[in-house]
């Protein structure tokens, strides 16, 4: 118990009464108001003195029954006492944890023991410093007590101290205590000199070092899982030999799991933890959550990643230091959770190398980030040095999965890089991109993100000749690849970002030639090009089957994402078409910006997003439990937190839904970039499903095949609650509908000139109907001639205004992403 309630307690203890006699006096006489007993007569009546009773409300019964009462009352009153610190405590208390080494102390190995009459040395001192800072500072009458958790070494000498700081305050008033304002009491405190220009300065008789000092708002429950009564599972480990490897295995099957695993090296090395298996629900990192720390407690700023799926892929992680926490946390268990790891003591890598690049063709060598094939750790730096034997040749550089650009005043998310001087911004993408420097000499330096762990990077290099970036016959894709000039204009998207596709003179195929052929022979490929399907007649090829095709169950193979659910039955017996339940049409098909009043169902798909019992954005049903919309509906941190929103579905008018469920999990596109709104798609699980007694009002559109072609002109509908015009502040209250068309790829490059092959333009080139504010994440509905189902082929991301002449709206091509839906509804398949 702490130590306010430790002194309430104890002070009844005051009031005795053992030492209060008791007597009993005898009075002659008889009592009051008792009349003696009727005697026969004749009979003598002995001669006796007749005993009276004492008054019960004589002096000494007074005294005695007064100590009683002030007895009672005393106890009464300090067990109030003790329940109001107990409830002031949970419900009033604010939590800080940090961390910061003392310079001047050597470490030894006792202070890894608790009871240690050591380690409770060093404890009470760093208490008392810490006690005195706070009690002469503005926040003295809320401060309570500071409480050392761990003292361990680390490799820049000295003891590492992690502590913690409880404040007791009304919540009113908890606006006072920023993280900032309590970080500044403590740093301001430290006197550092400025002859000798050091970081480290004396704390009330401590040499601390400054810039050591992490102090964060922690949660009630790590402050009492690491140091408090209710411990759970927590596990201390100390590793030395660099050549083993240490388990690290917990699971439950239900109720409650908080599990903290600190990892500590010998002095000089590094930690890689190596997560073979993870097996908990599915989340938002809100809930279950599997969180490693750069420190020995959980720090926020010292966060190194943070898992929140299933996953049985091998992920290793490395830390700055010689020290790493590992929590599991799942507040309800409702099947098995836990993880199966290990982790190792590694020596620090010199990311540093100079390369001699020869003249060949292709790329003759790689570079990767740190401790490759793991997760980076944050504020790392790479320098790499390269040189061509000859002045016309210069360096290429092939980045899988990642591409760089001109760095921005935003600053950069995923690490910077600085080329001969010129300063660049990572991001990850889905693709190869390949950077060219047209110089014999390249410096490049890679500065990592300041933050969090950052996925593994691998780069090939080689020489190219400065004055013919691509080798002759080839095409120079936007991102810097080369493909060869026949791939140019052939409908196939190879440069990834269809700039080989773009400026092509668009050619209609002449369907009604008996043999139709495009660009290669004819093969059976699921696209029919022409309206009639004869291009898929008489094929010359078969396609084999592969893990990536539908298997009819006559063992006929088709193209998954092309014969699967069109509405046409490829199988002879139609096995193609089972168990597909997306929407073949709506109830209506009568005509936002530029839009009208829709009629009621006619879009069943249509969803509302609440955030705070407000709507805010758009979405589309897709199954019984997923919706699709756009990510930055929930960029930034209270947005990507599930608990604020609901969804409402099955809606005309705001307010009058069908059916409404809270948002469970939101998952968004782990490639988003939200300065160009590239990859701006997310996914929302719904925490009930909407039963099937609403399918007549309540019903999922269609997902598009993988790569899907759409072609400009076509017909499609936009929907929602958003504004009806540019400047109007506030949507519609009854859903809008307008009609649209999907523009040309190559025109709305020239209009934007910063459109991905992830992207789309729909609209009128003369403005009038668009989407506005408020629509975002809605669905962009094409209906398919074929079937007459619909397909969700855009979802409303941004643009220029809304409905402005020659500034169509931007969609998220869904085509883009079916492999990326599929892995999180597999449902769909």
């Amino acid at each position: 118990m702490d130590k306010e309630s430790n002194e309430a307690s104890s002070k009844p203890a005051d009031l005795k009464i053992s030492n209060i006699s008791i007597q009993v006096v005898s009075v002659p006489g008889r009592l009051p108001g008792r009349r003696p007993l009727r005697r026969p007569i004749g009979k003598a009546r002995p001669n006796k003195q007749s005993k009276k009773r004492a008054p019960f409300w004589n002096v000494q019964n007074k005294i005695i029954l007064f100590t009683l009462f002030l007895f009672i009352l005393a106890v009464t009153a300090w067990t109030l006492l003790w329940l109001y610190i107990s409830k002031t405590e949970s419900k009033d208390a604010f939590y800080f944890v940090g961390m910061f080494r003392i310079t001047n102390i050597e470490f030894l190995p006792e202070y890894r023991q608790k009871e240690s009459r050591e380690f409770l040395s060093v404890a009470r001192t760093v208490q008392q410093v810490v006690n005195l800072v706070y009690t002469t500072s503005a926040f003295s009458k809320f401060y309570k007590q500071s409480v050392v958790a761990d003292v361990s070494s680390n490799n820049k000498g000295g003891l590492l101290v992690h502590f913690w700081i409880v404040f007791v305050m009304p919540h009113a008033k908890g606006h006072i205590f920023c993280e900032d304002c309590v970080a500044a009491i403590l740093k301001d405190s430290i006197q550092t000199s400025i002859i000798n220009r050091t970081s480290v300065g004396s704390l009330q008789g401590l040499a601390v070092d400054m810039d050591s000092v992490v102090l964060n708002a922690g949660l009630r429950s790590d402050y009492s899982s690491t140091i408090g009564s209710d411990k759970g599972c927590s596990q201390y480990f100390y590793a030395d030999h660099l050549s083993l490897r240490y388990p690290l295995e917990i699971s439950a099957t239900s109720g409650q799991l908080m599990c903290h695993f600190k990892l500590v090296a010998i002095v000089g090395y590094l930690i890689r933890l190596s997560v073979e298996s993870i097996q908990l629900e599915a989340d938002n990192c809100i809930t279950d959550s599997i969180t490693i720390y750069d420190a020995l407690l959980p720090i926020r700023s010292t966060v190194l990643y943070r898992l929140c799926e299933p996953t049985k892929t091998l992920m290793s992680f490395v830390s700055t230091n010689n020290l790493m926490l590992v929590t599991l946390k799942s507040p309800y268990i409702r099947r098995l959770s836990g993880i199966r790891a290990y982790f190792e003591v590694i020596p620090e890598q010199k990311c540093e190398n100079t390369v001699l690049v020869k003249e060949i063709p292709g790329f003759e060598g790689k570079i990767s980030s740190p401790y490759y094939p793991s997760y980076y750790p944050p504020k790392c730096k790479c320098t790499w040095k390269f040189q061509t034997p000859l002045s016309t040749l210069g360096i290429a550089l092939k980045f899988h999965n990642y591409s760089i650009t001109k760095k921005s005043a935003k600053g950069c998310e995923h690490g910077w890089w600085e080329i001969n001087e010129h300063m660049y911004c990572g991001s990850y993408v889905d693709h190869q991109t390949i950077f060219r420097v047209p110089s014999p000499l390249v410096h490049i330096q890679l500065q990592c993100s300041s933050r969090l762990s950052d996925k593994p990077l691998l780069v090939e290099y080689g020489s190219y000749n400065i004055s013919q970036p691509c080798p002759v016959g080839s095409f120079r894709c936007s991102s810097g690849l080369c493909i060869p000039q026949t791939q140019r204009c052939d409908g196939v998207n190879d440069c990834f970002d269809e700039s080989d596709e773009l400026f092509c003179a668009t050619i209609k195929p002449a369907c009604d030639v008996p043999l139709f052929r495009q660009t290669g022979p004819l093969v059976c490929d699921g696209f029919r090009d022409c309206e009639n399907g004869q291009d898929e007649h008489n094929c010359t090829q078969s396609i084999p089957c592969t893990n990536r095709t539908f298997k009819c169950d006559n063992d006929i193979c088709f193209k998954k994402q092309n014969a699967r659910c069109d509405g046409i039955a490829d199988c002879p017996d139609g096995s193609d078409e089972d168990s597909c339940s997306c929407s073949r049409s709506s109830s209506a098909l009568h005509r936002i910006v530029g839009g009208a009043d829709s009629l009621e169902g006619a879009w069943p798909w249509q969803v509302s997003l609440h955030f705070v019992g407000s709507a805010y954005c758009g979405a589309s049903v897709i199954s019984r439990e997923w919706l699709l919309s756009a990510a930055h509906c929930f960029h930034g941190n209270r947005l990507s937190d599930p608990t604020p929103w609901t969804a409402h579905l099955g809606m005309y008018v705001q307010g009058n839904a069908k059916f409404v469920s809270p948002v469970r999990r939101i998952v968004v596109h782990e490639y988003y970039n939200s300065q160009t709104f590239d990859y701006d798609i997310a996914l929302l699980q719904l925490s009930m499903a909407w039963p099937e007694t609403l399918k007549q009002l309540i019903q999922p559109i269609c997902i598009p095949p993988a790569g899907q072609k759409v072609r400009s002109g076509e017909k499609c509908w936009v929907t929602g609650w958003g504004r009806r015009h540019e400047a109007d502040n506030k949507g519609s209250p009854v859903l809008q509908q307008a009609e649209v068309e999907l523009i040309d790829q190559t025109l709305c490059v020239s209009t934007y000139g910063i459109i991905t092959s992830r992207m789309l333009c729909a609209g009128v080139m003369s403005g009038k109907r668009d989407a506005c504010k408020g629509d975002s994440g809605g669905p962009l509905s094409c209906r398919r001639k074929t079937d007459g189902k619909w397909i969700l082929t855009g979802i409303v991301s941004w643009g220029h205004g809304c409905g402005r002449p020659t500034f169509p709206g931007v969609y998220t091509r869904v085509s883009n992403f079916v492999p990326w839906i599929h892995k999180y509804v597999p449902s769909l398949l």
